[in-house]
């Protein structure tokens, strides 16, 4: 991520899109179910062998955030209605996804 980019603005276009404007000006839309699909947490990647445990196709299309929060000023966690809410998202990864 550049050093000036950082994020300026984040919030639920709708149901399933998460947005994300830069301070670039760049906009950034995830969808959610992807999003819980990637995450790389220790619950869903194992952290010795770095392979990922979660089956993404065990990920329903009707997953969404309940809650959004930021960790620090580098990553956000969400919560899920899957009840998962280890993860987190650094801008980084998700300057380079979006």
């Amino acid at each position: 991520m550049s050093d000036q980019a950082r994020v300026q603005r984040i919030w639920q276009q709708d149901d399933r899109t998460l947005a994300i404007t830069w301070t670039d000006g760049r906009k950034s839309l995830y969808d959610v179910v992807e999003l819980r699909r990637q995450c790389r947490c220790a619950n869903c990647i194992d952290e010795v062998t770095k392979k990922r445990t979660l089956n993404p196709d065990d990920i329903p299309e009707s997953v969404r955030p309940v809650k959004i929060e930021s960790v620090g000023r580098y990553a956000l966690t969400i919560h899920f209605t899957d009840g998962h809410r280890t993860g987190i998202y650094p801008f980084e990864r998700l300057r380079e996804i979006g």
